[in-house]
């Protein structure tokens, strides 16, 4: 792209003109990407070890993707709302995804964004059950629309916002006795497998399973929130898989696009032909299924599954794990497949490696409701010989501290 005719440089443009999120933006340049590295100006090489947020799974430009967002570039793009024609893209990638599901999971609705995917999920529960309370889970992130907020579990995220939506209860994580507030009056718990944002808690033996009795004895939907955990990040395809546990709605998202922005929700038939009555039109979305969109992930999947990244996943984790562990700035590090957290002793602490890592050529970050630990989560088709190359350079920026 090219630099502004003008005296301003992209970076001023860009305190300039685009909206901020944060009172102390990274502000670093990217100028194109390959693989597991993102490049700036002049060519300073980063090894990505956030992939975008779990987005990119099968790393940057890959040549697959870039191919299939080509072609249906050629073909068409937006044509309609979503819903109304039949578009290749959307039909081929449900059919797709549908095989890779349980009986339960075969129906896909597209949406745009894993906010959305929340939203529509959450409407849902509440239009079948006829019930209006809802349950989250403390420390977990669900995205940032009013509902997706309000089953967010971190109050200071949401105070700023109130009134949000009304009848709204949080619980503990793996604390089983939490699970007496799910009752007959509950349309929904939201949840996801694997904490994220938390810091990558897992669920303890037993939670998982705990919660779906609670929830088919109470007449509550279960919904899993996989928007960070799929396509293969935790050593499974979804996380659900991994421990046994089928949700009744499932939302998707972030890596389901291969680098493009789409949301879905997987749930059974029956249940999303709710939707078509008492109204119809429940839902709808202009965007949701870009058949560009789909046509990447599409492609995006096709490469996880033919390359078996989930099962490459477990073991490349370890190998940080093993070269890591040990560090004496690292006070624990725990995580699953390639989604690893790593605890330093104080948020400050933790914001200063994120500095100091990107110097080295190293791009982390903290996660929202664990700020003393850095993110270890690249791409799946990272190799050893990157591994060892990011473990080094990881070090340094640790010695640095």
């Amino acid at each position: 792209m090219e630099k502004s005719t003008e005296n301003n440089t992209n970076k001023d443009l860009f305190f300039k003109h685009l909206g901020q999120t944060s009172p102390e933006p990274v502000g670093l340049e990217i100028e194109r990407s390959e693989g597991v590295r993102l490049f700036g100006p002049q060519e300073k090489s980063y090894i990505d070890l956030i992939s975008g947020v779990g987005v990119s799974n099968i790393g940057h430009a890959h040549p697959k993707v870039v191919d299939a967002i080509l072609e249906q570039s050629g073909a068409y793009s937006h044509i309609m709302v979503y819903g109304e024609f039949i578009q290749a893209p959307q039909v081929q990638y449900a059919e797709l995804l549908a095989s890779q599901l349980p009986e339960s999971l075969q129906s896909v609705y597209f949406v745009n964004s894993g906010s959305e995917a929340v939203e529509a999920a959450l409407k849902l529960a509440k239009r079948l059950t006829g019930r209006r309370e809802l349950i989250g889970c403390k420390h977990a992130y669900h995205g940032s629309t009013h509902g997706a907020l309000s089953l967010m579990g971190d109050e200071s995220f949401k105070q700023s916002f109130r009134p949000l939506l009304p009848a709204v209860q949080q619980i503990r994580f793996n604390h089983v006795e939490d699970l007496s507030l799910i009752t007959k009056a509950t349309a929904a718990v939201l949840i996801e497998p694997v904490q994220a944002e938390a810091g990558v808690i897992l669920p303890q033996a037993g939670y998982l399973e705990a919660l779906q009795a609670r929830c088919r004895q109470t007449g509550t939907l279960l919904i899993f929130d996989e928007v960070q955990t799929g396509f293969g990040r935790t050593g499974a395809l979804f996380a659900f898989q991994k421990y046994g546990v089928i949700p009744d709605i499932l939302c998707l998202a972030k890596a389901l696009g291969g680098g493009m922005p789409l949301g879905a929700l997987v749930t059974g038939a029956d249940l999303m032909k709710a939707w078509q009555s008492d109204p119809a039109l429940g839902h709808i979305t202009t965007f949701g299924g870009h058949p560009i969109c789909c046509a990447a992930g599409m492609a995006a999947l096709k490469v996880i599954l033919e390359q078996n990244l989930p099962e490459e996943a477990e073991e490349k984790g370890q190998w940080f794990k093993e070269y890591l562990a040990n560090h004496n700035r690292i006070l624990e590090m725990h995580g699953v497949g390639l989604l690893w957290a790593c605890r330093l002793s104080s948020e400050e602490e933790a914001k200063n490696f994120v500095v100091k890592a990107a110097e080295e050529g190293i791009i982390s970050d903290r996660f929202l409701f664990c700020g003393s630990a850095f993110r270890i989560s690249p791409p799946l088709t990272i190799n050893f010989q990157e591994i060892d190359e990011a473990c080094m350079l990881i070090a340094r920026a640790l010695d640095c501290l």
